[in-house]
């Protein structure tokens, strides 16, 4: 058995799809059918169920696939151990973030890479929570940043690393925007535009409305916090928006940034990597760096980061 023979398991049942597995290994679709191939044979399973176009795996597959994740997780871990040894910490941290939290994601980053100048790392800021834990699930992140909250699943070690709290993001001229706060009920009689419901972010706002006895009714609906800002640029609405978002954006001209309260509401969110061991080095370098971080101390220095 090979290490390929495994990648292009792996791929395939990714991709799902026999061009693009192949594609993804930088092979070509026959060289992919035909390793895996043999390696139904040496295990004298079939793992794939075939017809004129791939139909799935066989539970043997899907069992396997599982092993195979584990096995070439563990060999990328040796490397990059023993690289660590040799020159230092190289090779490609990987990141996932809910989008809630990618405006803060720099600030771990950062330190990461000046720590490690051999390593780089490649962040995707645009995985929902569920997609996160997955990822992490199959050894195709090393690390997630999330809301370290009852919905997030056993097997991972968690590193704090601040408290999200919201503030009403509204133009310059609302009646609201020169309080020094404002309340959940007033925020949602306002014109909102707010992420999309299958967003944890959003569903965490929903609660925080639920519990004032609200339910306002959203025009606008995105699953990106840039495009957030972008919408309150015009004029017409108002949004809620996570108040670590100010680190990347400020208060843009024209906008207020107002703390809500009543009620006052925040949710811790941290980095996650797998609790297996042995644990990826590039994942416990990253962890070293953020508890070795006052990210939350940065974070409170912004404008709406607390209730005055």
């Amino acid at each position: 058995m090979l290490f390929r023979q495994l990648e292009y398991l792996v791929a395939l049942a990714r991709e799902r799809h026999f061009a693009r597995a192949a594609q993804s290994c930088s092979v070509s679709q026959p060289a992919l059918s035909e390793a895996i191939r043999k390696l139904e044979e040496e295990l004298d399973v079939p793992l794939v169920r075939r017809g004129r176009s791939y139909q799935g795996l066989t539970p043997e597959g899907e069992r396997i696939v599982l092993r195979a994740q584990r096995i070439l997780a563990d060999r990328d871990a040796l490397r990059d151990e023993v690289g660590a040894l040799r020159s230092g910490l190289t090779g490609r941290l990987r990141i996932g973030s809910v989008p809630t939290a990618s405006g803060a994601a720099a600030l771990l980053t950062s330190p990461f890479c000046a720590a490690h100048p051999l390593a780089t790392v490649e962040l995707l800021t645009d995985l929902r929570s569920t997609d996160m834990e997955r990822r992490l699930r199959t050894f195709e992140l090393d690390a997630g940043i999330t809301y370290l909250t009852d919905e997030l699943g056993d097997g991972f070690q968690t590193v704090p690393l601040y408290q999200e709290r919201h503030v009403l993001l509204t133009s310059a001229v609302d009646e609201l925007a020169d309080r020094p706060t404002a309340t959940w009920a007033e925020a949602s009689r306002l014109p909102l535009c707010l992420l999309s419901p299958s967003m944890q972010g959003r569903r965490v706002i929903d609660e925080v409305f639920a519990e004032a006895g609200l339910r306002p009714e959203p025009r606008v609906e995105t699953d990106s916090v840039a495009a957030l800002f972008a919408q309150v640029r015009t004029g017409r609405w108002a949004s809620i928006v996570p108040y670590a978002w100010l680190h990347v954006f400020g208060v843009p001209h024209g906008m207020r940034a107002v703390p809500l309260v009543e009620p006052s509401r925040s949710v811790p969110i941290g980095l996650v990597i797998s609790d297996r061991e042995p644990t990826s080095v590039m994942a416990r370098a990253l962890a070293r760096t953020a508890r070795q971080l006052a990210l939350a101390s940065v974070l409170e220095q912004l404008p709406g980061a607390s209730p005055e």
